[in-house]
């Protein structure tokens, strides 16, 4: 397996790193490289390869973490008031440049479980994967070749930088360069990107100030359950007084940027894994600015909300809803800022496409594993639910030839089509394993021709399978117990009347025959949903 582990003395010692630093500091505020960085770029970079008639193209795949679609691109960020003080300009430009896929979905809202669908094609049932904490090994085949393998064994050279797999889990793919972001302790090999450092230039201090540390408490202290509080992070941000490019994922974009000037000669498939918006929130001070308290808003509400909801259906944490309104709105203000910060990576990404002569030989991809919730619901934050915030997610594919620029796609596709969609964009063959996605390719051709009936996602939960059916209207979710008797729990809401799925329908007699028809879609699966055209 060549999986290659770089230290920061390692990556420093490059002489391209010494270039990219100078690129970080002097680029102009429209975002532009000055001539003397690019030169410098460029000299240090390896020859462009000649792109004839039927040169492969490159892939350059971009996957953020817990990221919703509180961006400025997509129309939520206008309808969803917590939403609309985002700052996105980067992936807005991308979206203008590329397709916009209005409605994309994961198979399930959980890093590990929605990227071992996206690596392999494969769908949970079939997987096997379903917690964070189930090594993907465990249920995959080793003669399976995942995403990036199939590429290299069809001539790509294939690098990660950052959260692509599932941190410890990374080495089940096996690429040429695999590298994790660098970490924030120099002595460290392997970084785990969640940190809380004991210094907030934010507004409003986080709950864990007050609970065990008068700096806050670091991230082993709120790893550990502390005071009845369960295992795992609370709503925790910090602005620091860090340089945006030493942060993790800023060493993982300069890093991604070696990568591709390193392999200009050769078709390359690069991913670039960011973790932010991911917990904790931690972002220099200037990102937090861009988003004061006074402009935030709280998600709306409505009473009773949480009555008709099944139990294994939402989790409302004791410890998030101690939070002071001032404190739930500076935590909306606090993703927002990563999400900014993170917006500025994918810029200096697309710049150095630019700057490399890449971008016209490069197909870009850009999506994140999960949404995330961000107190709606009576109080829910964090993902693994089956509410629309947590399983629908951004997907922008921008084309070489900048084909559809600017389109938005309403049909319903899942992030276990990028596999077969990627595979067939540069003429790969089919891989040996039988994929279970399928390629929206003719939607890159014509966005608004008629696409699947439904996408499907999956959560387990409190003892039950949550198993979902999302139409372009409804979205109709059956609970079922793991082990023994018990009763299934239903929802089914109408997201053209209710897309903030307030109203539980599913037990409403008026809706008796509608509960009956997506129940029998849901157990027929996927390939029932496939589109007419397709298998007629």
């Amino acid at each position: 397996m060549k999986y290659i582990m770089k230290t920061t003395r390692a990556f420093k010692s490059s002489a391209l790193y010494s270039a990219l630093l100078l690129t970080s500091l002097c680029t102009t505020a429209t975002g532009q490289s000055n001539d003397l960085t690019v030169n410098v770029l460029l000299n240090a970079a390896a020859p462009a390869r000649d792109m004839t008639k039927n040169a492969q193209p490159n892939i350059l795949f971009i996957i953020a973490d817990d990221l919703n679609l509180a961006l400025g691109s997509y129309a939520e960020s206008k309808t969803r008031p917590h939403y609309s003080t985002v700052n996105t300009p980067n992936l807005d430009k991308l979206a203008a440049q590329g397709i916009r896929f209005e409605n994309a979905f994961v198979q399930n809202p959980l890093c590990s479980p929605s990227r071992a669908s996206l690596l392999s094609g494969l769908r949970p049932a079939t997987h096997g994967v379903h917690t964070t904490r189930q090594p993907p090994l465990e249920t995959m085949s080793g003669e399976m070749r995942l995403l990036p393998e199939h590429f290299h064994d069809n001539g790509y050279y294939t690098a990660r930088v950052g959260k692509v797999g599932h941190n410890t889990y990374e080495d089940i793919v096996d690429w040429d360069s695999s590298n994790f972001a660098l970490s924030r302790d120099p002595e460290a090999i392997i970084h785990f990107p969640g940190y809380l450092p004991g210094i907030d230039r934010s507004e409003v201090r986080d709950i864990t100030w007050g609970i065990g540390s008068e700096n806050g408490m670091n991230r082993q202290e709120v790893l550990r359950s502390v005071g009845g509080r369960p295992l795992g992070l609370p709503l925790s941000w910090r602005a620091t007084d860090e340089l945006t490019r030493m942060t993790p994922d800023g060493t993982t974009s300069q890093r991604i940027i070696q990568l591709l000037a390193q392999n200009r000669d050769k078709p390359f498939f690069i991913a670039a894994g960011f973790h932010k918006p991911h917990q904790p929130w931690v972002a220099p001070a200037k990102f937090f600015d861009q988003h004061p308290l006074d402009q935030i808003q709280l998600p709306p509400q409505r009473e009773g909300d949480t009555i008709d909801i099944p139990g294994p259906a939402t989790e409302i944490s004791k410890f998030d809803a101690q939070l002071t309104e001032r404190q739930h709105k500076q935590a909306i203000a606090a993703y927002h800022a990563t999400v900014t910060m993170m917006d500025t990576y994918v810029g200096e990404l697309m710049q150095a496409l630019e700057d490399l002569d890449l971008a016209d030989s490069t197909i870009v991809v850009f999506t994140s594993d999960h949404g995330f919730q961000l107190n709606e619901h009576g109080g829910l934050w964090r993902k693994n639910v089956q509410f629309d915030e947590s399983i629908r997610v951004p997907l922008i594919v921008r084309l070489p030839d900048g084909g559809n620029a600017g389109a938005a796609v309403p049909g319903l596709v899942e992030l276990v089509d990028l596999y077969p969609t990627l595979a067939e964009l540069v003429n790969l063959p089919k891989p040996a394993h039988d994929l279970e996605g399928l390629s929206f390719v003719p939607l890159l051709e014509n966005p608004t021709r008629q696409w699947k009936s439904a996408a499907f996602s999956q959560s387990r939960r409190e003892g039950h399978d949550g198993l979902t059916i999302r139409t372009d209207r409804y979205r109709y979710t059956q609970w079922s117990p793991l082990e023994g008797a018990g009763a299934t729990m239903k929802e089914l809401y109408d997201l053209q009347q209710d897309p903030m799925e307030f109203n539980n329908l599913a037990d409403e007699p008026a809706h008796a025959s509608r509960v009956a028809e997506l129940s029998k879609r849901l157990a027929q699966g996927w390939q029932g949903a496939l589109p007419k055209s397709l298998i007629n």
